[in-house]
């Protein structure tokens, strides 16, 4: 018995042009209006038509085929009954009428169709009395996070995709079907499920490495010239790996509450991998973890940088004054022009042959001291530390010679 239809409303497609640029911040578009009755169906004006393609397989055969129409699909199964499971893909999500005609043939809930059109919807698992919805978040390779998500229906003997645009990392299923490989074509569709998160979850590792990579050169970076700039993209990485985090850990509980799912579409030996595939899901978030430690750790190194070279410089500047301050005193004791006339203790080194050598003399005499001194405290320069080599610990020679308490050694 089919459900209930859902409610549509209509809307106006936008003229084609160019695809608005994301934002770093995925913003959440919430299109039914206060009140709304529940599995009200909107779709994005600027989404696109869906494009359905079906795969079907057993032990023995398959099936690919491009379907035009919903229609065709019963015709399609009527038509090979030796296939035991059926993949329909669904590439966008820009047409109501074509969603709720698939809702109807695989007796999908209203309010599952209501929340693959909402395309902001969490990682999450929910069980319906005829299949098992799954919402999980497919992350593209490419320069920046762009979350994209995948809404998977379950059922006793198909698994029912959508993609809100073309394109995913499921290319290895598919030729694993094609070519059978592995134990794909002689499993139920729990498995086809299976294969399809955990190919998604993968789709995380390859961001997650870029990420450690970047973060490794921008420490190199940051230890040879500190920029702003650094600090910009730092701040970046950590808004992408939070964003990240937030999807990998729902993601881990949407894979708990499908473990212990008891509906009875998952068999036990499925349980297995899906166990491994929980694995994953909490490894990628002990890597996300560490990656975000580490980007604040090198937000702080940065800091400290900026700080140890303004140290630098200000120690620089402090040197070079404190060394001027008393040829500072010498030049205006000098420069007071006392009449030598006048009383005979008024500067008597002005009419000395050799006062003005032997001032800049004792000038350049104080300049050296005082670098010498500032060099022997080691406030510049480096200060050389003699080299100590640490006593062996062991039961050798070194412990044997060491000095007893009467301070002589040890025989």
């Amino acid at each position: 018995m089919s459900e209930q239809p859902a409610n549509i409303i209509e809307t106006t497609a936008k003229p084609p042009g160019r695809r608005r640029r994301r934002s770093r911040v995925e913003r959440i578009h919430h299109r039914a209006p206060p009140g709304a009755a529940p599995g009200t169906i909107i779709v994005d004006p600027e989404a696109m038509k869906p494009a359905m393609r079906i795969i079907a397989y057993g032990p023995d055969c398959l099936v690919e085929k491009k379907i035009e129409s919903v229609e065709e699909i019963p015709a399609f199964f009527a038509a090979h009954p030796e296939c035991k499971v059926r993949w329909v893909n669904v590439d966008g999500l820009g047409d109501a009428k074509v969603l709720q005609r698939l809702g109807e043939v695989f007796q999908i809930h209203r309010l599952a169709l209501e929340d693959v059109v909402n395309v902001h919807q969490r990682p999450k698992t929910e069980p319906y009395s005829e299949h098992i919805y799954i919402v999980a978040r497919m992350i593209e390779a490419v320069a920046e996070l762009v979350p994209e998500q995948v809404s998977i229906f379950l059922g006793k003997d198909f698994v029912l995709t959508f993609q809100e645009r073309p394109g995913d990392c499921w290319d290895r299923v598919r030729e694993r079907i094609r070519h059978a490989k592995g134990r794909i074509r002689h499993a139920g569709s729990d498995y086809l499920c299976y294969a399809l998160i955990d190919a998604v979850i993968d789709g995380y590792f390859p961001p997650l490495e870029r990420y450690s990579d970047q973060i490794e050169q921008i420490e190199a970076r940051i230890m040879d010239k500190p920029d702003a700039e650094l600090v910009e993209e730092l701040y970046r990485i950590k808004r992408d790996l939070l964003a990240l985090r937030r999807i990998a850990w729902a993601t881990r509980e949407a894979l708990n509450g499908l473990m212990r799912d008891e509906s009875g579409l998952i068999v036990p030996e499925t349980r297995i991998y899906l166990r491994d595939l929980y694995d994953h899901a909490v490894q990628v978030l002990d890597m996300l973890e560490t990656y975000r430690e580490l980007a604040t750790g090198q937000v702080d190194l940065y800091l400290s940088m900026i700080g140890q070279k303004t140290n630098e410089v200000m120690k620089v500047l402090t040197m070079i004054a404190t060394i001027f301050i008393p040829l500072s005193f010498i030049a205006g004791l000098y420069g007071m022009n006392f009449d030598r006339d006048g009383r005979p203790f008024n500067m008597p080194e002005l009419e000395w042959a050799f006062g003005y050598p032997a001032v800049l003399a004792v000038m350049a005499a104080i300049a050296v001291f005082m670098l010498f001194f500032f060099r022997r405290k080691g406030w510049i320069g480096s200060k050389r530390t003699k080299r100590t080599f640490p006593l062996n610990n062991g039961a050798g020679n070194n412990s044997a010679a060491a000095p007893d308490a009467q301070g002589g050694s040890r025989a």
